[in-house]
């Protein structure tokens, strides 16, 4: 389920997570001017956020969480302590509050996990509702979903913005999340969350892997994510409102996180981020560095449709562009270097269609996607092109006039090259 406008690391070197101190904490401003001239965007913290922002590296968390937010984080304590501050109202003849009434009594949303500073940055001073479901596996399809959170503010009693935070395991042997989650969560509009963390964030879309030790990880899985869902995928407003939401969204995505660590019984915890790149701008095509490429060339049947790209994720799990005109992409390519989500596209580079050959992989064309699965020194990688519409008067040639010089490229850029690829009938 998505989200919707309607009116640690517990010592894990896997996923390059960062532990930090509960009782550490930086006083980080966003710039309100934008990241121009490759700036990055300070990402604000919450004032009772518990784990420090950014750093780099894996260490030990020390756990030092104030005693009375320890207490109120346990169900059982939470009963008690509201039970004692009535008992001791009413001893003082005070008039009771109710326990549902206690403002600090009851748990944070979304697995106790998301402060209050962060559903602030996100709703405002609306008033919120939330649905939460625990955290353990569903029966219906083994370990690969785990529940769901959903936050929605109103307004003179309409709903306004609601949020849905999901912890579910992403599929590789069956290919249910090759397409619809890469479409929404591998865009070129999100950047990598940086900082060692396995993961990317946008205005409206934000995922973080969690640690494998957390739930562990079968052949033909990809990692077990803490996703975020705001509004629709891709929505774009102005530079400083998608600055302020991504932050939002990132401090999110992180708590969220966090909480499904605790919720599994592990005592870690990812820091946030320090700061985040620049917000994904469109730029002019360049022909003979296509998506910013050095030696990739566009075909000059498609350099009229193709005039304007952007490009995300540099630096993190995946580097994606998007091409096309100024409104709607018509062509993403992605290479995917993060080796647990490269295993999402199993199926597809097995069995969708025609078989690309290599020397150092192998993938599958059907038209309109082509994938290819190399062995790089750092591991799996996979190199994908898909044609989203049609261009140059209704071609749909464009993977496979794409595929071969992507890979060609990509493979020398991240040091895996060189790769040559040949697609059927070539």
């Amino acid at each position: 389920m998505s989200g919707e406008e309607t009116g640690t690391t517990d010592g894990t070197e896997e996923n390059g997570a960062a532990a930090a101190d509960g009782n550490e904490h930086g006083n980080k401003h966003m710039n309100e001017h934008g990241s121009r001239n490759g700036e990055r965007t300070a990402v604000p913290e919450p004032r009772d956020q518990e784990q420090e922002y950014g750093s780099s590296g894996p260490g030990p968390v020390t756990g030092r969480v104030p005693v009375l937010r320890r207490l109120l984080r346990s169900r059982t304590a939470r009963a008690v302590t509201a039970a004692g501050l009535v008992g001791a109202l009413l001893g003082a003849g005070a008039v009771a509050w109710r326990a549902d009434m206690l403002p600090s009594a009851g748990p944070a949303p979304c697995w106790d996990s998301l402060s209050d500073a962060t559903v602030s940055g996100l709703f405002g001073d609306r008033r919120t509702e939330v649905e939460e479901q625990s955290l353990q596996p569903d029966p219906r399809d083994g370990r690969s979903s785990y529940g769901q959170c959903r936050v929605t503010s109103y307004t003179n009693g309409l709903a306004r913005r609601q949020m849905t935070v999901r912890v579910h395991r992403l599929d590789g042997l069956e290919g249910t999340d090759a397409h619809e989650w890469p479409r929404e969560y591998l865009a070129a509009g999100l950047v990598a969350l940086g900082d060692g963390l396995p993961g990317m964030t946008s205005s409206t879309r934000a995922w973080l892997a969690l640690p494998q030790s957390c739930t562990g990880r079968d052949t033909f899985t990809g990692p077990t994510v803490v996703d975020v869902a705001m509004g629709r995928a891709g929505l774009e407003v102005s530079p400083e409102i998608d600055r302020e939401g991504r932050a939002a969204l990132t401090r999110a995505v992180v708590e969220a996180a966090n909480g499904a660590i605790r919720e599994f019984g592990r005592s870690g915890a990812y820091r946030a981020p320090r700061d985040l790149p620049s917000l994904v701008t469109q730029q002019d095509s360049e022909a003979d560095a296509f998506c910013g490429i050095e030696g990739l060339s566009l075909p000059p049947a498609y350099r009229k449709s193709l005039v304007r790209t952007r490009v995300g994720g540099d630096g993190g799990p995946a580097r994606i562009c998007e091409a096309g005109g100024r409104l709607t992409p018509k062509l993403r390519m992605t290479t995917v270097t993060d080796a647990a989500l490269t295993e999402i596209f199993s199926r597809d580079v097995l069995r969708a269609g025609l078989s690309v050959k290599g020397a150092k992989g192998y993938g599958r064309f059907d038209g309109s996607r082509a994938l290819y699965r190399a062995s790089c020194q750092t591991g799996p990688v996979v190199f994908m092109v898909e044609q989203l519409e049609p261009v140059a008067d209704g071609d749909f040639g464009l993977t496979r006039a794409l595929l071969p010089g992507c890979v060609a490229a990509e493979a020398e850029r991240i040091g895996c090259g060189p790769l040559k690829v040949t697609l059927p009938g070539a």
